[in-house]
């Protein structure tokens, strides 16, 4: 009989190399990512650093991942607002939840 578990454990596995490698592959020149995050008191996202170390509020870190000029998020339209996420790619490390505060 398969072992299930162990299989899937692999698939997941090879899927996170996988990710791993396109996400290094995928910064188009002129690109910022974001390095790290200010969180409020309830543990939101009020700004961001990017790799360059620019400080960016909320807002304008909406409006660059728009006109694309941040690497490896999306912005989508939830609770009546834009909402700045990072690509769904697999990686938890590179969440922004997960990136260090500045």
């Amino acid at each position: 009989m398969p072992d299930f578990e162990q299989i899937y454990n692999q698939y997941k596995q090879d899927g996170e190399q996988q990710a791993s490698q396109e996400s290094q592959n995928t910064a188009n020149e002129g690109q910022e990512e974001i390095a790290a995050v200010r969180k409020n008191d309830d543990g939101d996202i009020i700004a961001v650093q990017t790799s360059t170390g620019r400080e960016l509020d909320y807002v304008s870190a909406l409006e660059e991942a728009k006109q694309g000029q941040l690497a490896h998020v999306d912005v989508f339209h939830k609770y009546g607002r834009d909402i700045l996420r990072s690509e769904p790619d697999g990686i938890k490390s590179n969440n922004l939840d997960n990136l260090p505060t500045f």
